[in-house]
């Protein structure tokens, strides 16, 4: 039953994950600027909520993508890339809007020369989110809140996602998830063999909340204001196990914050006054404190 338990969960956590790309592309774009309607060739988003649940390439681009590498010596188009590829593709100059030409072969050789396509962040999302799912199931086991927890991973993964690319916590995912935390503990409270507390999960996500608060209001550079409205959903996640776990996963997200910064800092890649996406740390955090809180209940 543990092993059929922990493939449901691997195959839930694919399925989502694979969903995550084209939101975060959607959603990773400057807090001026609406949220993408198009994917990167110019295709209008079609699909259930209205193109926002989908695979990573649109089904123009995958056409195209299929077509794009001919036989060998045969002339092609430039590869499309998935969402978050954009940066990579070739611009052309100010007001001419014919494609860029295609990068020339060594001479003798006239076979198709690849171009190469930078790291996207979102890529590794399906993977990480089949990693979380498995572990949470592992730790929580046949428990009630499981479900909740496999519900919430997915969008948690998606807020790191976009926060590591734009340094941005989106409202409609961070407040809608403190909501959803508060309805499906709620409901697995009223069923059998849960291990958790819904009175201290409602105050746990006002507790830490409140407190990120407090550090936005002493610097407001430094903290975020979606930091403090994520804090309200994991607040309630970690309250779920008790307050020793909600103090512990909030003070393990400092710490791996503290631990990134401080490496970059290492490594000559920033400044004391370089700022960093929080929310990760955060995320990160409380699903190691979640992941203690169950295995001790």
């Amino acid at each position: 039953m543990d092993l059929v338990l922990l493939a449901v969960a691997a195959v839930w956590g694919g399925v989502t994950g694979l969903l995550i790309p084209r939101a975060a592309y959607r959603f990773a774009v400057e807090p001026e600027e609406p949220w993408r309607t198009a994917c990167p060739s110019g295709h209008a988003f079609t699909g259930p909520l209205g193109g926002w649940l989908g695979p990573a390439r649109c089904a123009a681009c995958a056409s195209r993508a299929q077509t794009a590498v001919p036989p060998y010596g045969g002339e092609s188009e430039a590869p499309v890339p998935p969402y978050g590829d954009e940066r990579g593709a070739p611009v052309p100059p100010s007001g001419d809007d014919r494609p860029a030409p295609a990068p020339v072969p060594p001479s003798g050789d006239d076979r198709p020369v690849p171009v190469p396509v930078p790291y996207a962040p979102g890529t590794l999302a399906p993977l990480v989110t089949v990693l979380a799912c498995t572990v949470l199931a592992a730790a929580t086991g046949a428990r009630p809140e499981l479900a909740g927890w496999l519900l919430l991973a997915p969008v948690a993964v998606l807020l790191a996602t976009v926060d590591r690319r734009v340094h941005r916590l989106p409202d409609p995912l961070t407040l809608p998830l403190a909501a959803a935390a508060v309805l499906l503990l709620g409901g697995a409270a009223l069923l059998p063999g849960h291990a958790g507390s819904w009175t201290t999960a409602l105050l746990g996500g006002p507790a830490l909340g409140g407190f990120y608060f407090l550090l936005f209001l002493i610097n407001p550079n430094g903290m975020g204001f979606g930091d403090v409205k994520l804090a309200l959903a994991l607040g309630v996640a970690l309250g779920w196990y008790g307050w020793e776990v909600l103090f512990l996963g909030g003070f393990a997200g400092f710490l791996f914050g503290a631990a990134y910064g401080l490496g970059l800092v290492l490594l000559r890649r920033a400044g004391r006054r370089t700022g960093i996406p929080f929310g990760p740390f955060m995320i990160a955090g409380a699903l190691t404190g979640i992941l203690l809180g169950a295995l001790a209940a």
